[in-house]
């Protein structure tokens, strides 16, 4: 318990600071660090082609976002599918498949990091550091850009007088994504792998020592020891909630993750930059008792759902059952396991330090909870833009019960951005559950390790996690093949660029609206009664409309183990 209270405490404290400063970066005023920094952005500026002063539209913005996307996805996929033929490669590692390869480099295009290989075995160094890493620091900033021009947006725009010109200036996507990387996440990435290597994680581009086994009787004469720049990889997995790792078990395996203070960085990396996207949202837009609603909101779900995986992993009926040690981490113990699973789910991070398939059932069935909301603290701004879907829906429903005309920020919504966002809620339900039950009724596809209800549970969980944007499985499936490959590339993509750009367009829409002044007739949002109506459709939402799925697996599997053991 205290190193959870320790976890949150530090990860509030330095997310507070780093909120104001980023907010800083993202308003584009003048810095001190300008001077520091303006040197490698403005040669940035130039290659792209782009006058960082010029504003854009909500078209223009969501454009150039699909660009870079695009441009940026071509290019590693074909890195992934000739590492064989390329330097910094001294483990020869071979080329990757292409429906691999498309797989991989979709899902961290997408900052979701879902593995369906073994990284220290399939990817070259080049591949690690060029295409996994750069995607590691680059993308979770591409999410913070469309949550900032969204929040722009709903305030009427960069210059506020959208609802006169008619379009809303969101700012420009090249310079809030340069500003993001370059003044904010770089630096922190930095920092943290300095820390990481100071603890023992590997940083070389050496290839890795062979060395004899001690345990004779595994009948190897030899095994080589995979090494590499690691350090730099786990600094921006955690930070940029990206999951993913450089060994294959993540960090499960002590080189990537060594000591007990190597761990305690690492979960509070996974939550800091999400906390500090939090603290930003006041300075940015004016209001700082936003800021308030919104962290007492995703503080009260956080602690809900890591109260109940702690118990559910150390105390519950199944939580000793010896089949479930197979997988876990036992150097930290069940309530370090259980709160990094639980964070790393409440974000979209999706690392681990303990196969999330071994968990308890009630344990699985939290983290699969968690990414069903995806809004507890989410990732680097998709999180922020969820929960944004579910405030304005909240506000929507709640302005109906109570007889006024729905209204956020003294803007009406309407039918055209509930439509939109009703389409965007019943996109969930339609890919994840389509998929998980066209995979469950072909049984040869599936390649999943147990037949009964922990089956139904690692194939809704890998589907939920790829939907989710985050990256974590039920690893006793055997996902890599052309079906998984492909189907959850797909999803992958759905998961991602819809829940980015419809809350982007639907500010947009309410930008075009002349603001109506607050009066004692408003609705007021910025309060606990609100924050409590809204936790309430969050719910309704995603948990009720997947309990059958919720029911069929982790429920189930949990009744039966508890069955057994009487």
């Amino acid at each position: 318990m205290t190193e959870i209270l320790l976890v949150f405490a530090l990860a509030i404290g330095l997310a507070w600071p780093l909120g104001h400063y980023l907010a800083k970066v993202m308003r584009g005023a003048p810095m001190r660090g300008d001077r520091l920094f303006g040197w490698l952005e403005k040669p940035l500026y130039r290659l792209l082609g782009t006058d960082p002063q010029r504003g854009m539209s909500w078209r223009g913005y969501a454009k150039a976002f699909l660009l870079s996307n695009l441009v940026v996805g071509v290019l590693v996929w074909v890195l992934f599918m000739t590492q064989a033929w390329l330097p910094l490669n001294p483990d020869a590692i071979p080329n990757m498949r292409w429906d691999l390869a498309l797989h991989t480099m979709v899902s961290f295009l997408t900052n979701t990091n879902q593995q369906h290989y073994s990284g220290q075995a399939q990817l070259s160094y080049l591949s690690q550091m060029v295409g996994i890493v750069g995607l590691q620091v680059v993308t979770p900033m591409m999410g913070l850009a469309l949550v900032v021009a969204t929040l722009r947006a709903l305030f009427g725009g960069k210059e506020k007088n959208a609802h006169e010109t008619g379009e809303a200036d969101v700012g420009n996507y090249w310079a809030d994504v340069t500003r993001a990387t370059v003044r904010f996440m770089l630096p922190l990435c930095l920092l943290w792998s300095a820390l990481l290597t100071s603890q023992g994680v590997p940083s070389t581009l050496a290839a890795g020592p062979t060395v004899t086994p001690v345990d004779a009787s595994a009948q190897m004469a030899e095994q080589k020891i995979p090494l590499g720049p690691v350090a730099a990889m786990v600094a921006a997995k955690q930070l940029g909630t990206n999951g993913g790792g450089w060994y294959g078990p993540n960090s499960a395996v002590p080189l990537e993750n060594p000591t007990p203070f190597s761990n305690f960085l690492e979960v509070v990396g996974i939550i800091l930059i999400p906390l500090a996207v939090v603290f930003m949202v006041g300075p940015l837009v004016g209001r700082r008792k936003l800021t308030a609603m919104i962290f007492g909101s995703m503080l009260l779900m956080s602690a809900a759902s890591t109260g109940f995986a702690v118990w559910s992993e150390a105390y519950s009926p199944t939580a000793s059952d010896a089949a479930l040690m197979e997988g876990k981490e036992v150097r930290f113990g069940a309530d370090a396991s259980a709160l990094w699973a639980s964070v790393t789910t409440q974000t979209s991070n999706g690392s681990v330090n303990a196969m999330h398939d071994s968990l308890a059932p009630l344990t699985g069935l939290d983290t699969l909870v968690n990414m069903l909301v995806n809004a507890i603290w989410g990732g680097i701004g998709c999180g922020m833009q969820q929960f944004l879907v579910y405030l304005l829906l909240s506000v929507f429903l709640a302005g109906l019960m109570t007889g006024r005309t729905p209204e956020l920020f003294g803007r009406k919504i309407e039918a055209p951005e509930v439509k939109l966002l009703a389409l965007l809620i019943l996109l969930q339900p339609l890919v994840v559950l389509g998929f998980t039950a066209l995979t469950l009724a072909i049984p040869s596809i599936t390649a999943n390790s147990n037949p009964g209800f922990h089956g139904i549970s690692q194939v809704f969980y890998e589907y939920t996690s790829a939907y989710a944007n985050n990256g974590s499985g039920f690893e006793g499936l055997g996902d890599a093949t052309y079906w998984w490959n492909l189907s959850c590339s797909l999803v992958l993509a759905l998961g991602r660029y819809p829940a980015l750009i419809v809350p982007l367009a639907v500010a947009a829409l309410m930008a075009r609206k002349r603001p109506a002044p607050e009066s004692a007739g408003s609705l007021h949002i910025e309060t606990p009664t609100f924050a409590l109506t809204l936790i309430a459709v969050v719910v309704i939402i995603t948990v009720l409309q997947f309990m059958p799925a919720l029911v069929l697996g982790p429920i189930a599997d949990h009744l039966s183990l508890t069955a057994a053991a009487h």
